[in-house]
């Protein structure tokens, strides 16, 4: 997927898979459609830096999460 273009569609996948790599409990907190392009630029970042770590420790889970919530529309 070519994720150099902000669309609502990679603002999807993106949620998605980090939904998935962080196993996340409460994944109602976290629909896509709660996201805009908005905040592209910094979900992105955040999206490559999950995705490029094997396992996160829980205040470092906790500071994602925060991260995530603050682009929240």
């Amino acid at each position: 997927m070519d994720l150099s273009t902000p669309s609502q569609d990679n603002v999807i996948y993106m949620i998605e898979q980090m939904k998935e790599k962080l196993r996340m409990v409460n994944v109602d907190a976290m629909k896509p459609e709660h996201f805009s392009e908005e905040n592209y630029e910094d979900l992105l970042y955040l999206y490559e830096m999950v995705m490029k770590r094997d396992s996160f420790t829980p205040s470092e889970m906790q500071a994602i999460v925060a991260e995530l919530g603050s682009f929240r529309k």
